[in-house]
């Protein structure tokens, strides 16, 4: 096993204090009127999100993460009155693949978060009426009180899972905005570009996108490129370690074309759209370094694989040609594949040069996350928009960053 080279990450030093008034609970009226904090090797300027070409670079590649968010939050109520939220995660059966698992029709199997557990017995039977596309359908879960696996079961045979979640779904909004979901998050918590169902949670750096935006970027050279993560609850969920690298990360599903290797591979100026597509970027160098080393053909990046010693690693191009090749010697146009990468101060960067995204928790993943690519200047960039009135988290401004390194 090759020899862990992890820093030691005291998390004191990436929290700051971030007060309630600061967390946007809503969205914007308009999603390209959020605020861009502009920071470009060590200067800091504000803008406006919907002149982001402005601030980029012609025939530089942004990497959008067209993820879709289901309806996750499903509530049953029991005879006795009392309410049950089922908060789906990761599929089980019939495939553990989100894009088979949200086609599957009659029964699905799925991990899930349970709320008011106590009031629901094991095998107990709970039951919703739902009408879909004008059919009455009766909605069926049993649960397994060992691993919180939620048995779904309904009628109908042209009834798909993802039917059933837009019927009886609610949005999952993040626990930290503190309020339920309205009318107005079912389309703007999701991207426009948004096409592939999975997600339980937004890639909110890309909510401040409009066709506007996407059109100005086009005219001015820019390419784009679409992947999918589908994001998973675990990015909300907090450290409660002191060694972060104790943390337990969050395995998330994504799915990779034989198109976007291709474009990646000639790319000069990658930009990914979020931490989520950076995630997935950073993953995909690392399952490249996965196959030329040993041959293995598995698409499972653990969260310290960067952190290992390495005799020698290749480069972005290197990389991502060892996984095309890959793909073209089993012929699949598509690659699905799950990450858990961490990625913290200390991480060497092998394909992001810039990243667009939001302002995050304290003590947060994503801070870390942040630190890791900007260095200590993250503290001057969260600072800045703490005293500018930049708006926080999930619906909060946006942020273009590119380190002095790129």
């Amino acid at each position: 096993m090759p020899e862990n080279l992890t820093p030691t990450i005291e998390l004191a030093d990436y929290c700051y204090d971030l007060p309630e008034s600061r967390i946007a609970k809503f969205p914007l009226a308009q999603r390209d009127a959020s605020k861009l904090l502009v920071y470009r090797r060590g200067e800091i300027e504000t803008d406006i999100f919907r002149n982001l070409s402005d601030q980029l670079t012609e025939g530089s590649t942004l990497v959008f993460n067209n993820t879709k968010v289901i309806p996750a939050r499903l509530y049953f109520e029991k005879n006795t009155g009392a309410k049950i939220e089922i908060f789906l995660l990761h599929p089980v059966e019939p495939s553990p693949l989100v894009p088979l698992a949200m086609e599957a029709t009659g029964s699905s199997i799925w991990d899930c978060m349970i709320g008011n557990k106590k009031r629901w017995k094991t095998d107990q039977l709970l039951t919703r009426q739902l009408t879909i596309n004008g059919q009455e359908v009766s909605l069926r879960a049993q649960h397994n009180d060992k691993d919180n696996q939620v048995s779904l079961s309904w009628d109908g045979d042209q009834i798909r899972f993802v039917d059933i979640v837009e019927a009886a779904g609610q949005v999952p909004l993040p626990p930290y905005l503190n309020r339920e979901a309205n009318a107005d998050d079912k389309p703007r918590y999701q991207t426009v570009y948004s096409e592939k169902e999975g997600a339980v949670a937004a890639p909110t750096a890309g909510l401040h996108f409009t066709p506007e935006v996407l059109s100005a970027i086009k005219d001015k050279g820019i390419n784009e490129e679409f992947l999918t993560l589908h994001v998973s609850a675990g990015t909300f969920q907090p450290i409660k370690v002191d060694d972060v690298t104790l943390h337990p990360m969050h395995s998330e599903q994504v799915v990779i074309s034989q198109t976007n290797l291709k474009n990646l591979i000639k790319a000069d100026k990658i930009i990914p759209v979020g931490t989520t597509s950076m995630r997935t970027l950073e993953s995909l160098y690392w399952y490249g370094v996965k196959l030329l080393e040993s041959g293995d053909t598995a698409f499972a990046i653990a969260k310290l694989t960067p952190y290992q010693e390495h005799a020698s690693l290749p480069n972005r191009r290197e990389a991502l040609k060892a996984v095309q090749k890959q793909m073209q010697s089993t012929n699949k146009q598509e690659l699905i594949g799950e990450t858990e990468i961490f990625i913290f101060p200390g991480y060497d960067f092998k394909v992001c040069d810039a990243l667009i995204t939001n302002f995050h928790q304290p003590g947060s993943t994503l801070i870390l996350l942040i630190a890791a690519f900007i260095g200590k200047d993250w503290k001057q960039v969260y600072d800045y928009a703490l005293n500018n009135d930049f708006r926080f988290l999930s619906y909060g401004d946006s942020s273009l960053l590119i380190p002095s390194h790129s």
